[in-house]
């Protein structure tokens, strides 16, 4: 079993270099796969705008789900940790376990937001125009609930087990389909914000099959089969403790664009809803590929942190931070210098981009500092420290940006632009305070 799983034994470096590329160009994949609606549905004739804030409107509850799947993939690492100290049955357990809360979940899910998907759009921040689009995108995307569920939730199991490839083939191939099918559902057929949604859930369970395949077959080093799904409760509160941190990242990010899309109607109209649907989406492209590379080197620090290989953990650590930062600085320059570009993948409303040019370029600027945030919390996450994590999870957005958006805008007397300025003021006091809670706390982990 060793021989099949380097994790512990092939120089770092290397390692990190075969795990985190495929990882990356996974997420870089899935970052389009995110954001693809939006960009086909922004360029509709006529309603392109209005079907944009529609989408954004709809888009928390989407993150909301995914929130759920975070939570209950989190038996991920903890399957590498049991991997790391050569309890292979404990490890399948994690995953049994996982499978089954994600199921448990899906249903849930799915019967409380189809019934109130009037409701809640309306309380994100949807106008009599944008409700619509909501409700059209949000009717058919919910009875997809189970394959986002499992895709997003088993897919972290592929990529613990160190099968990067494969865990990148779970978001390309759904990729590829919802590229493709985007533009024949929204267009071709005039399906318009329903197409988009249904080519989303097509794309998920065509992911879904992709995973279970794999999880149920050979090649997984522990496998998912009903023995392994029977509840346990010890190992249910394991996968919740650890899987509450990534969990408050995304709902905490549903709840955050509530305040923005309810505080964009107070303050301006639906072009500025319009305009936090682009913003979200950029922030994405940043984030995403962050949390690839995070993916790809949290097996390396879990199964060597399980194994008491410190030094190793350490070394994979240096790696992480120094590439993240680089590509963080590198990135939120680009989108400083070209504003325009960004925002014309979205929209071609002249209006709309001259307005965003000004906001992207102030939502963003504390973005700079967001790769020491990543990897110092994602590394966190990886060495099991759920409780810090947690409260990192929290100082970012409930601590800082939530009550930012809700002060700035009366304080400055600016509106819509002291919402935009809320989030680098979180962005740079949360990576600071992230920081040099890392290197205290680590001192003490890693002797």
């Amino acid at each position: 079993m060793e021989d099949k799983n380097k994790l512990g034994t092939e120089p770092i470096g290397r390692l990190i270099l075969k795990l985190s590329l495929p990882t990356v160009a996974a997420q870089l994949v899935n970052m389009l796969y995110n954001i693809v609606d939006r960009m086909y549905v922004g360029h509709i004739p006529d309603t392109g705008s209005l079907a944009l804030a529609g989408i954004g409107v709809a888009f928390p509850i989407t993150l909301l789900i995914s929130a759920f799947a975070m939570l209950a993939g989190m038996g991920a690492p903890r399957a590498a940790y049991a991997m790391g100290a050569g309890d292979y049955t404990k490890a399948q357990k994690y995953l049994g376990n996982s499978a089954a809360m994600l199921i448990a979940l899906s249903v849930i899910l799915s019967a409380v937001f189809y019934i109130s998907k009037t409701q809640i759009p309306s309380m994100f921040g949807a106008s009599a125009n944008t409700l619509p689009f909501a409700n059209e995108y949000l009717s058919i995307y919910l009875i997809g609930t189970i394959f986002v569920q499992l895709t997003l939730g088993l897919n972290m199991f592929i990529t613990n087990q160190g099968f990067s490839a494969t865990s990148m083939g779970t978001v390309c191939i759904g990729a590829v389909a919802n590229i493709i099918l985007d533009p024949i559902l929204i267009y071709g057929l005039g399906m318009g914000v329903r197409g988009a949604a249904l080519a989303t859930i097509i794309s998920q369970g065509v992911s879904c099959l992709w995973v279970m395949r794999f999880l149920t077959g050979k090649r997984s080093l522990i496998r998912l089969t009903a023995a392994s799904m029977k509840p346990d409760a010890d190992i249910i509160k394991s996968i919740a403790l650890l899987g509450v941190s990534p969990f408050v990242m995304q709902a905490t990010e549903c709840l955050i664009q509530l305040t923005f899309n309810t505080g964009m109607i107070k303050y301006g109209n639906d072009m500025y809803v319009a305009i936090m649907s682009v913003l979200f989406s950029v922030m994405q492209i940043i984030w995403m590929p962050l949390g690839g590379f995070a993916q790809g080197v949290q097996p390396i620090t879990s199964y060597n942190y399980g194994a008491g290989n410190m030094p190793r953990v350490k070394r994979a650590f240096r790696l992480q931070f120094i590439i993240s930062l680089a590509f963080s600085f590198v990135f939120v320059g680009l989108v400083e210098l070209f504003p325009g570009l960004f925002l014309g993948m979205f929209s071609n409303d002249v209006g709309l981009i001259n307005t965003g040019r000004g906001a992207l370029r102030l939502f963003m600027a504390g973005m700079v500092v967001m790769g020491a945030q990543s990897a110092c919390q994602q590394t966190f996450l990886a060495l099991g420290e759920a409780k810090i994590s947690i409260f990192l999870a929290c100082l970012r957005k409930l601590i800082l940006l939530l009550p930012l958006a809700l002060i700035l805008p009366i304080v400055t007397g600016r509106g819509v632009w002291g919402l935009f300025m809320a989030e680098p003021v979180s962005d740079a006091i949360a990576a600071t305070v992230t920081s040099v809670m890392f290197y205290f706390r680590s001192k003490k982990i890693l002797r």
